[in-house]
């Protein structure tokens, strides 16, 4: 099992590079940030770039993985987009994953002044989204016009350190946002189906499991191709709540076939309030073990 923690973009980078630098050293498998403009009830607070933020903290880390959870369309165009990812893929020397999702509703999707789309034409511009940026970050000189986006020999070079270019982790609860991870992922990730009962939670989260089951099945794709990405604290209790039950929900999520888990790293209040002491007995005790499990 991998182990990754999101650092919400919400402190100065003086305390926000402790932070990055602390989990590279721990050993934590990849570290993420969300890419929004303003997030829920945050939106009033502190707030940063993602991706400014990733490429800071890919200059004082040395071997922790480094991601967007997750990017959408909901203000970005894959032509411009495709050349911060590069660059980020470039100074990190190769350790960016890049997540992908077709963005909800809210801050992100009126602050430019835009309408908010249902989910079926959310889908639909995130299939034109991904498959765009996928094009440009694989070949030099794309020209394409789609139903949302536009783009006129869009150049790459110098390509992704990684090659073809860099992995994808895409979000995907549906069956056509799963048909589309599974045909551009390079990993899948999900937070369940928003269930406030812990059981009833993790009951979702197996539904989904199946679900992409059949959605591998459908193509011929092995699933052990695709490394399974779930972010534990979209469950109704945080899962760093203590050591202990932490380790009890990486153990649910592996008998579910998850490779790689998510957390967050604890906040005074709001959103993911914990004890940053409770994170640390979870790195420097349970961490190496849980890796190997």
């Amino acid at each position: 099992m991998r182990i990754g923690i999101v650092i919400l973009p919400d402190q100065r980078w003086l305390e926000a590079r402790r932070r990055w630098q602390q989990v590279d050293e721990w050993g934590f498998d990849h570290a993420w940030t969300y890419d929004h403009l303003g997030w829920r009830d945050l939106v009033d607070g502190p707030w940063f770039d993602s991706m400014s933020t990733l490429t800071a903290a890919a200059m004082v880390t040395e071997r922790v993985r480094l991601g967007t959870l997750v990017a959408s369309p909901n203000f970005r165009h894959p032509a411009a987009f495709a050349r911060q990812v590069t660059t980020l893929d470039d100074i990190s020397a190769g350790r960016l994953l890049l997540g992908l999702g077709a963005g909800g509703i809210g801050f992100d999707s009126a602050v430019l002044g835009g309408e908010t789309l249902p989910p079926r034409p959310r889908v639909d511009r995130f299939g034109e989204f991904t498959e765009l940026l996928d094009l440009i970050l694989r070949e030099d000189g794309t020209t394409w016009r789609g139903d949302w986006f536009s783009a006129v020999d869009a150049r790459n070079n110098p390509g992704c350190v990684q090659q073809p270019r860099v992995p994808f982790v895409m979000a995907a609860n549906g069956p056509r946002s799963m048909r589309l991870a599974v045909r551009f992922g390079q990993g899948w990730v999900t937070t369940g189906t928003g269930e406030e009962e812990l059981t009833a939670w993790w009951d979702g989260v197996a539904t989904l499991c199946a679900r992409m089951d059949r959605t591998l099945g459908e193509v011929g794709r092995d699933p052990a191709g695709l490394p399974r990405y779930l972010s534990l604290d979209s469950a109704p209790v945080f899962s760093l709540r203590s050591a202990d039950f932490f380790a009890e929900q990486v153990a649910r999520a592996a008998a579910l076939g998850f490779t790689d888990v998510i957390t967050h790293w604890p906040r005074a209040s709001s959103w993911y309030a914990g004890d940053e002491a409770v994170l640390a007995d979870v790195a420097t005790r349970l961490l190496p073990e849980l890796r190997t499990a």
